[in-house]
């Protein structure tokens, strides 16, 4: 089964001890800090529109989308995944929020337009197992960043994969449903493997049990480094993802600001 298909409809309620609104506010924070989308900024033509938009790239269910329009920002969200994005519309349609759901791989990234911010996170990028399909997303971020604009992305670290998660397995019960996360990484192949099986209750004590797998790959602060800089893109802020301090060998996700660089704009000074 094709990842984030089944797991889709469990996926916020496993994840809801993840920090969101901790990350959006980071996002905030970095957003202002070296970008050029503002909520408060009066949209006067088509450059400001664009200048405003934030794209969250793998967006998933929607939650930090969510929390990010709540902040005031224009979003916009791409997710390869058909069943995630039904869930991120049952949220729209639940806050009343204008945020504009595309269903496409990150791979083959297509905008009408450019935006001012994209963001990736959750290790989304991890889930791109060759190193120049990586340099093509980043090419095509590159591509629809508005002049100046910027890209915030995090990811898991081979050293995460290696010595943080390992050959483990990861079990949780709960009372409508259970998983069982068995993980094996190929030190090799550099490669993470992830079965999941998932149990869901339907009626009464009747369960469906279904199966995914996960490959992820891992990499490091300098492999992305030079990717975001043969995107075209220049590398703005390195930190640890946890921490938001500097990056060791023992961080585990790191998230990395760059910018776009060498386009112009009429009317705006960015470069």
């Amino acid at each position: 089964m094709e990842a984030y298909q089944g797991f889709a409809e469990v996926y916020d309620e496993f994840m809801d001890n993840v920090p969101y609104s901790r990350w959006a506010e980071r996002l905030d924070g970095l957003i202002r800090k070296y970008g050029i989308s503002r909520p408060e900024r009066e949209v006067e033509g088509p450059l400001d529109s664009e200048r405003n938009l934030l794209l969250d790239l793998g967006c998933g269910t929607g939650t930090l989308a969510e929390l990010m329009y709540g902040r005031g920002y224009d979003v916009m969200g791409v997710d390869a995944s058909e069943a995630m994005l039904n869930i991120a519309m049952e949220k729209k349609d639940e806050s009343g929020s204008e945020i504009l759901y595309l269903q496409q791989d990150m791979r083959e990234l297509e905008l009408y337009g450019t935006v001012g911010t994209v963001f990736c996170v959750c290790d989304s990028l991890n889930y791109i197992l060759e190193e120049q399909e990586l340099l093509g997303v980043f090419r095509l971020v590159n591509n629809y960043l508005f002049p100046g604009g910027i890209f915030i992305f995090d990811f898991n670290t081979d050293y995460k994969y290696r010595e943080l998660i390992g050959d483990t397995t990861i079990a949780e019960n709960r009372e409508d449903c259970s998983f069982i996360w068995e993980n094996v990484y190929d030190a090799e192949e550099e490669m993470n493997e992830c079965d999941l099986t998932v149990f869901v209750r339907e009626e009464g004590e009747s369960f469906r049990r279904f199966e995914e797998t996960h490959f992820q790959r891992g990499y490091t602060a300098d492999q992305m480094r030079r990717l975001v800089e043969q995107a075209g893109m220049k590398v703005i802020e390195i930190m640890d993802a946890e921490e938001g301090g500097d990056v060791t060998q023992e961080s585990g996700r790191i998230c990395i600001v760059a910018g776009e660089h060498g386009k112009t704009a009429e009317g705006d000074g960015a470069i």
